[in-house]
């Protein structure tokens, strides 16, 4: 927890008791249903909670806008960034059930009112969000394939909307197609070493209606 208080100082009582609560409720959780790897459940904070906010490095999520969290997994980054910004609206979508049993489970726990859950694979989704969010669930051609379409036409931010992607390693091929992405890396923000190859992606994407 000192480790999202070291990077995020200005939290409110709530977020910090929201944060302190995630270990727990994770840790409850994995034991009924593995979502989460043991080794990362001992280093949630840094593997988890503060690799999802590096999102909030790069974006201040408005009030009023949405956010769709595609391949949420165990509700990351979905859950951290709904913690950071309840104002924000936030869809988390897996094709896994048992995994979104612990996603609602834990936002229950932590009294999200700002988060809902979907079921389905992504390209049965007919809505349209400000931003897409995930972690590297798929290549980068494959992942704009599946959520062509759902990119809101009202710019709400300074960052023009479109996908914003947690992924590491070298992402010169994947991107070579891609002239209007832009890369953040993680060491610009963080300074532990399992970030050193870490990127957000901002792949600016245009409404289509």
């Amino acid at each position: 927890m000192q480790l999202i208080l070291k990077y995020f100082p200005d939290l409110s009582e709530d977020q910090i008791q929201q944060f302190q609560k995630l270990e727990s409720l994770y840790q409850d959780w994995n034991l009924k249903i593995n979502v989460v790897s043991r080794k990362d459940i001992d280093e949630l904070y840094l593997r988890h909670v503060l690799h999802s906010l590096a999102i909030a490095k790069v974006i201040e999520f408005k009030a009023g806008s949405k956010v769709m969290d595609v391949g949420t997994g165990g509700g990351f980054p979905g859950i951290p960034l709904a913690i950071m910004f309840p104002e924000t609206q936030f869809h988390l979508v897996d094709s896994i059930a048992k995994k979104l049993k612990v996603v609602d489970e834990v936002v229950e726990g932590l009294g999200l009112t700002n988060v809902k859950t979907t079921h389905t694979r992504v390209e049965e989704i007919n809505d349209t969000y400000d931003f897409i969010v995930s972690r590297a669930v798929a290549a980068m051609p494959t992942f704009v394939h599946w959520v062509k379409g759902k990119i809101a036409k009202t710019q709400n931010h300074n960052l023009k909307n479109g996908i914003l992607y947690l992924k590491g390693g070298d992402l010169s091929e994947e991107l070579k197609d891609y002239r209007t992405a832009t890369m953040y890396d993680l060491t610009e923000f963080y300074s532990e070493p399992f970030f050193e190859t870490k990127k957000v992606v901002h792949l600016p994407m245009k409404f289509k209606g």
